[in-house]
């Protein structure tokens, strides 16, 4: 495993223990910086290695999430030792030779693979999750979309971050942010990815390219505004999906409750909906407020809640591993 000591590589830890996934030989590997360090796992330590092209040796399987550049350093290692790389970042998710995969949404693709799996972005996961069973029953002709983006999409510094900001101006103090460009604290802010020449920043497009792309609809019309809210885990999404025909809203409904990934949360009378509390540190993506879109008698609207760590990243990555030895 690759970046085993950050807030997606821990969760992947956990998530290998927990759901029993067959192991004969576990190493880790990170940089220099960490290399000597005990990570406790299943009721040991394993002690973190450095990185280079002799640890991959005699490895079937290395699950990457130390960032895009390290990926794209180790690639041809990994391939070489004869290894297959499920990849956390986004270096090669558009790569034509390159799986990008939700397990509940195209596990057929895990098979095209050539020594490389790309995890999708967090965001993508969970509204794929919840187009797929949709998109199957009546045609998709326009997807729009608004995220609300915790900091944990950030790492595990930003989450730290935000606690300690929120206490200096709970205190009164003037929070001066180092690891954000801005504060979370009692704030919000769009995303801050790279702007594109579209004026789109570079989140909203991995949104837009990573669905059509696992969706398989390459002229699907999507557009997204992403933002970054003062949530510790978990995102949330506002969904508007324009189809070919009206879809009956109890329709609708019945087939994201049948779902696989998918629970249904929502109570009309309460007001009650999904939110970021009801999903973090849990597998399910949380759907609810689905309802008849009052602009246009084809579109509907609904809400949508999934851990970021979990299902946006780490179980999916988990999941995709299950797939490869199902299919061995």
């Amino acid at each position: 495993m690759l970046g085993a000591s950050g807030a997606v590589g821990q969760e992947l830890l956990q998530l290998l223990q927990e759901r029993a996934f067959p192991i004969s030989e576990l190493r880790l590997l990170a940089s220099a910086r960490s290399a000597g360090q005990l990570q406790p796992w299943n009721g040991s330590n394993l002690r973190i290695q450095e990185v280079n092209e002799a640890a991959f040796e005699g490895v079937d399987l290395v699950l990457a999430s130390a960032g895009g550049s390290v990926s794209r350093q180790w690639r041809q290692a990994i391939n070489t030792s004869g290894a297959v790389m499920i990849d956390n970042s986004s270096a090669f998710r558009m790569d034509v030779d390159v799986p990008l995969v939700v397990p509940e949404v195209n596990p057929e693709a895990v098979a095209q693979h050539q020594g490389v799996i790309a995890n999708p972005n967090c965001t993508t996961i969970l509204l794929t999750l919840v187009l797929a069973p949709l998109a199957a029953s009546r045609a998709l002709r326009r997807v729009v979309v608004s995220t609300y983006q915790s900091a944990s999409g950030a790492g595990a510094r930003a989450m730290e971050e935000l606690k300690q900001l929120s206490q200096i101006v709970l205190q009164g103090g003037e929070p001066c942010s180092e690891v954000l460009p801005h504060s979370l604290a009692f704030n919000l802010f769009l995303h801050n990815s790279p702007l594109q020449a579209n004026s789109y920043c570079e989140e909203e497009m991995k949104m837009v390219n990573e669905t059509r792309k696992i969706m398989g609809l390459p002229d699907l019309r999507f557009t997204a505004t992403c933002v970054r809210v003062p949530v510790l885990r978990a995102h949330s999404e506002a969904v508007n999906i324009e189809f070919v025909e009206p879809f009956p809203v109890e329709e609708a409904r019945q087939l994201l409750k049948e779902s696989p990934g998918l629970e249904l949360i929502e109570d009309f009378d309460l007001n009650r909906f999904p939110m970021p509390t009801d999903v973090t540190g849990r597998d399910s993506v949380a759907v609810g407020r689905i309802r008849q879109d009052i602009s246009d008698p084809n579109a509907l609207e609904l809400w949508l809640c999934g851990d970021q760590i979990r299902k946006g990243a780490a179980l999916n990555a988990v999941q995709i591993a299950e797939l490869l030895l199902s299919s061995s």
